[in-house]
């Protein structure tokens, strides 16, 4: 699989304080990967560094092998589409126009849509679910119908790259699990290399190609399988009351 994301010994934070230090990360066409790790750790200031939104403190982000710092914001957008956490302001725009504005990088200066661009959008629609309430307002969705509208105008975007901020934060199980499901395929079936945030740590093993667990200031990286095997994740999450049981992939209580 072709790595379309790589740092180099990447730093990050804000100010001359640094979260993160020495990270190499690799994200590859057709895979999930899950970051994890407890709040406070920088798992969003990461994300928010590997989007381009903020400056490394050191080290580079390479997607497909150009520095993203040199990137004009029209081949970053081309590259990269980014789905932070929220609800965006979006009015009463209903849910056809709100994905079609993932076609921007493509449409010019005028933002006019051709056929193309339609066409885009109705097969995201169609990959995400949405075109069956694509006339509706953005303000009667559910949560679990919002975040796949938001997927869906990442993925009108065309970027070999999706990053997303905990895209399951404020959904219910079967929509947590659904979403999960969503992203999977897309990266499978499109080729895409999906990074998403999230403290559902059995969902992440399950669902999830590799894993990018946040710890003391480094990033370990590897496959579910080896983050159970390995005692990681034990080392990361176990406190004083919780464990974590690698017969369920979950924490579970002590004594």
């Amino acid at each position: 699989m072709s790595i379309l994301l790589h740092t180099e010994r990447l730093a990050v934070g804000y100010g001359k304080k640094a979260l993160i230090t020495e990270a190499g990360i690799e994200l590859r066409a057709g895979e999930v990967a899950g970051l994890i790790g407890l709040n406070g750790t920088g798992k969003s200031t990461l994300l928010r560094t590997l989007s381009g939104l903020l400056s490394p403190l050191a080290g580079s982000v390479r997607v497909n092998g150009e520095d993203l710092r040199t990137m004009s914001s029209l081949a970053r957008a081309r590259s990269l589409s980014v789905v932070l956490t929220g609800k965006p302001q979006a009015g009463l725009l209903d849910v056809r126009t709100l994905i079609s504005l993932g076609r921007q990088p493509w449409t010019g200066s005028l933002g006019a849509l051709r056929a193309q661009d339609h066409e885009r959008v109705r097969e995201a629609m169609e990959r995400t679910g949405t075109l069956a309430f694509a006339d509706r307002a953005w303000g009667t969705l559910s949560d679990g119908e919002g975040q796949k509208v938001m997927i869906a105008r990442a993925l009108a975007q065309e970027a070999p790259v999706m990053i997303l901020d905990e895209p399951t934060a404020f959904l219910d199980l079967v929509n947590r699990v659904a979403v999960m499901h969503l992203l999977r395929d897309i990266a499978r079936s499109m080729g895409r290399a999906i990074l998403l945030s999230t403290h559902d740590l059995a969902s992440a093993l399950q669902l999830c190609d590799r894993i990018l667990l946040v710890h003391e200031g480094h990033v370990w990286s590897g496959t579910a399988a080896e983050a159970v095997d390995s005692g990681v994740l034990d080392q990361a999450f176990s406190s004083q009351h919780l464990r974590f049981d690698p017969a369920t992939g979950s924490l579970v209580g002590k004594g």
